[in-house]
């Protein structure tokens, strides 16, 4: 039986101090702002996850909010591995992550659709066996001068970019949460 008591919010990113303020990690700065926002302060490596887990409440429901230690990659077996433990439907499942094909700053919510080629998020389809989960996808800004896809999702943001980065999280991204039932 599914536990429709439990809102999973997932953030992509890659492990370890030298990706935390890459473009890349986007998902995970967007975790640790709602963390903060909501005062939920107990994350744990959970080893039988793999991943760092946090959980709390947002408006009564309860919310695990979670950054896979897989890296970008592999974020399936994280989110298959909380999600079958916890008994959360793939609706009840958000993930949060960059996308460069959208400008920085603005943002976008998806549902049952593809992965775009965010490798992550693929990730998380082939473990869940499904696309029908809610994506909120940040805006990370456009490579310029050719820049690989590769090199620049992992090129850390400017200080005038984090800022707009921090905006986006702070006022966007907490009230879509609060009212999580239409993501």
């Amino acid at each position: 039986m599914k536990n429709s008591n439990i809102k999973l919010v997932i953030g992509l990113g890659n492990p370890g101090e030298k990706y935390k303020k890459t473009r890349h990690n986007t998902g995970f700065m967007a975790i640790d702002a709602i963390a903060a926002k909501l005062q939920i302060t107990n994350y744990k490596l959970q080893i039988n996850f793999n991943a760092e887990i946090s959980k709390g409440t947002i408006d009564d429901e309860k919310i695990i909010l979670a950054k896979p230690q897989t890296f970008m990659n592999e974020s399936g077996k994280a989110v298959r591995a909380i999600a079958d433990y916890y008994k959360i439907d793939t609706g009840d499942i958000i993930v949060i992550h960059d996308d460069l094909d959208i400008l920085l700053g603005k943002y976008k919510i998806a549902r049952d659709r593809t992965s775009a080629g965010h490798k992550g998020v693929q990730s998380i389809i082939d473990a869940l066996g499904t696309k029908d989960f809610a994506r909120i996808r940040i805006g990370i800004g456009v490579p310029e001068n050719k820049i690989p896809t590769e090199k620049f999702v992992l090129e850390n943001f400017s200080d005038e970019e984090q800022k707009i980065i921090d905006e986006v999280v702070g006022e966007v991204i907490i009230p879509l949460l609060r009212g999580a039932r239409g993501v």
